[in-house]
């Protein structure tokens, strides 16, 4: 098996709030959008995000453990700048994210997180080292 990720899915509990947090208030655009059922976004060369209704998902998947606070994942999307994180940050409260402000991190990094309409944690991070640097496009790809 290749060591990578083709699909994000996140199971939805209000597909439509859901729909217009990713596509109306962050401004992405759907490969598929199958209303009532599921939503693709490619958010990747090779990776797709994937909003599914929640009722559908726990059909094939099985059930959802419900809890309070964070979901025990995050995803993280990696800018090429401090200023980036606050920029993204802030159009994710705009589009009606709650937001965890940024700050500066022990490894030198620059991280903060939005949490989309179903809880989802988003990290939106700056990260100096190398590490960063391998999960940024190259600039020419935009």
């Amino acid at each position: 098996m290749d060591p990578r990720i083709s699909f994000v899915t996140l199971a939805a509990r209000d597909l439509a709030a859901t729909r217009r947090f990713y596509v109306d208030g962050l401004g992405w655009t759907p490969e598929l959008d199958v209303e009532g059922e599921v939503v693709m976004i490619k958010v990747g060369q090779h990776l797709v995000l994937s909003l599914w209704d929640q009722k559908a998902f726990e059909a094939e998947v099985g059930p959802i453990g419900e809890h309070h606070g964070a979901s025990p994942f995050t995803l993280a999307h990696n800018v090429a700048s401090r200023q980036e994180v606050d920029t993204v940050l802030a159009s994710a409260h705009r589009a009606g994210a709650f937001v965890f402000a940024a700050r500066d991190r022990d490894w030198g990094g620059y991280t903060g997180y939005f949490g989309d309409p179903d809880g989802v944690r988003w990290e939106i991070a700056w990260n100096p080292g190398p590490i960063g640097l391998l999960v940024l496009p190259d600039r020419s790809e935009h």
